[in-house]
């Protein structure tokens, strides 16, 4: 919203330069348009300064030991540092300056909606599925069919499952 102001005003200040161009002499016409064109690039930096993009999400769990497990051995994640070194935290790259922070203190599981989910790619949907019926996780299609596999209309495979705390997850193959 803010971003939108500032770019505003610059728009309004430059139409308000424009009009008294009309009137001015050359180099007063060259100096009001470089005028125009620093406070629009002034409006444009600053909304690039204040775009945001996703540093991690968090989870809230019951054992961290259990999830770390899950999100490690089933999923598929490397750890990064854990900064707080209290065992009640652990760390998951999830992509390129991403990552999923694992918090312990939940009470007990919860249930959340399959819409509200975290979704992981991988390079087969059927490897994975053989992987978790080795494991004896359950995982479903998007219909809530037990061991199904939706096929999306542009040909993506995708399966979901829920973590040790009910927290859903998607696995599909799309290609990045």
């Amino acid at each position: 919203m803010r971003v939108a102001k500032v770019i505003i005003s610059a728009i309004k200040t430059a139409a308000i330069l424009v009009t008294f161009m009309a009137e001015a002499s050359y180099m007063k016409k060259y100096t009001l348009i470089t005028m125009a064109a620093a406070l629009l690039s002034a409006g444009a930096s600053h909304a690039q300064q204040v775009k945001a993009h996703i540093n991690h999400t968090a989870i809230f769990v019951v054992d961290v030991k259990t999830s770390a497990t899950f999100y490690q051995n089933i999923i598929g994640l490397d750890t990064i540092p854990e900064p707080f070194h209290d065992g009640k935290h652990a760390w998951f790259k999830t992509g390129p300056g991403i990552a999923l922070h694992v918090i312990q203190g939940a009470d007990a599981k919860k249930d959340y909606y399959k819409n509200q989910h975290t979704c992981f790619s991988v390079v087969s949907v059927d490897a994975f599925t053989k992987l978790l019926a080795a494991k004896n996780i359950p995982f479903e299609d998007v219909k809530g069919t037990r061991g199904a596999i939706t096929n999306r209309v542009d040909g993506v495979k995708q399966i979901w499952l829920q973590d040790p705390d009910g927290y859903w997850i998607e696995i599909n193959d799309a290609k990045d």
